[in-house]
């Protein structure tokens, strides 16, 4: 990945959409994010409804980890980052069924917000074919 910062997200106007809504950034080149693997992303996340930021991974310097299909993140994350690349960053807008619904973890995110995501996908290991690709 040539950029290695912390991506700024700019939300729409109009209403927010109501299927899940991906956008490549950036087309990686790396091994490929596909259910059962396991991938390293760093992330930013904002409320479609006001912009505001909820969570970032880049502060903490830690990447957020997680199996690709293993119910660890929301499901818009499970589906939207599925055929990504090592290297990529891409745009993941999530609906409320896919994200939280009315269960905010957070009282930075209204009960029933849609979630606009940017991910950086940095590893992705292991899988069913046992291929332990590298960094990008």
């Amino acid at each position: 990945m040539s950029e290695l910062t912390k991506p700024g997200i700019e939300v729409s106007e109009g209403a927010a959409p109501t299927e899940l809504t991906i956008r490549d950034l950036v087309v990686g080149d790396g091994a490929e994010a596909q259910p059962g693997r396991v991938v390293q992303v760093h992330y930013v996340g904002v409320t479609f409804a006001s912009g505001s930021e909820f969570g970032s991974s880049w502060e903490g310097g830690r990447p957020f980890k997680f199996a690709v299909g293993g119910g660890r993140a929301i499901k818009g994350w499970d589906r939207g980052v599925r055929g990504m690349k090592v290297g990529g960053r891409r745009e993941i807008i999530v609906p409320p069924r896919l994200g939280y619904g009315d269960q905010s973890p957070s009282p930075l995110i209204p009960p029933g917000s849609t979630l606009i995501f940017v991910v950086d996908l940095f590893t992705v290991a292991g899988g069913p074919t046992g291929a332990r690709p590298g960094l990008a």
